[in-house]
């Protein structure tokens, strides 16, 4: 039975310990203010800010790993209509980035609807959404983003520093690739993608390892993709510097801060 973004109960698939500390890392990477960070996914009422108040999964919602080929995406065919409020909230939001001179685009991207773990495979059920609702601090939709953490075949961690102008994580280091899941295109071929598109490399192998939720309404999944021995990589615009960090996180430099130890330390045995 396919499960409501907002009617979950936990779905992890070994102890309470891994949830706890997905829910953590997440949350910090993404630099929301942690409040009971150290619970594992539990619903939270968000304040009616736009207009409508509504109830949000947040933390881990489904954990792995899967085969890229056992990901399923279902697209409904007709687009998310969000209330007025949140539209002209998100104009906003838009309007403040161009004076900035950040990137304003919009248009439509994925937003997660409800989803399914059935023994091996992962079904989701995705709608067209206005890409810019994904920026609101609450009631993001349950937009959907992917992220890609990135390894070298001797296990070594591919990081970059933001640019200063981006809309988000500005001058900040990330580890690997991310981005919007654009309409009719898989989740699993999203991470691929931005890993072309933001470090000109492709996956030997690649798996998806969690379907987080935010309390920003933001719907993560998390994959982690490992290189052939010897690729080289190119970092596009979007990143002013990078770094290939070593396999140990004892040995990581000072600018590899506490949410992406975090993060690192949730998929350090994944393979």
């Amino acid at each position: 039975m396919k499960r409501q973004v907002t009617e979950l109960a936990p779905q992890v698939s070994s102890t309470a310990a891994p949830a706890r500390a997905w829910t953590l890392s997440v949350r910090l990477l993404v630099f929301v203010a942690p409040t009971s960070v150290l619970e594992s996914a539990s619903h939270r009422a968000s304040l009616p800010r736009y207009g409508v108040a509504v109830t949000v999964q947040t933390g881990v919602l489904a954990r792995g790993p899967w085969d890229p080929s056992r990901v399923k995406a279902e697209w409904l065919p007709e687009p998310f209509e969000p209330a007025p409020s949140a539209t002209s909230a998100a104009d906003e939001v838009l309007d403040e980035l161009r004076r900035r001179g950040s990137p304003s685009h919009d248009g439509y991207a994925a937003r997660l609807a409800t989803f399914d773990v059935d023994g091996e495979q992962l079904t989701l059920e995705l709608q067209p959404a206005r890409w810019a609702l994904r920026l609101l601090p609450e009631d993001a939709a349950q937009s959907l983003s992917a992220l890609c953490v990135v390894r070298s075949a001797d296990g070594r961690w591919l990081a970059g520093r933001r640019a200063r102008w981006l809309a988000s994580w500005a001058g900040r280091w990330a580890l690997g690739a991310g981005g919007s899941v654009e309409v009719d295109e898989n989740p699993a071929d999203t991470m691929t993608r931005e890993l072309g598109e933001e470090w000109s490399v492709s996956p030997e192998r690649l798996t998806v390892e969690a379907l987080v939720g935010l309390p920003s309404g933001v719907v993560l999944i998390v994959g982690m993709a490992w290189l052939p021995d010897g690729a080289a990589v190119t970092p596009d615009r979007e990143h002013d510097e990078y770094a290939w960090w070593p396999p140990s996180l004892d040995e990581w430099p000072q600018e590899a801060d506490a949410p992406l130890r975090l993060l690192a330390s949730t998929l350090a045995d994944s393979r």
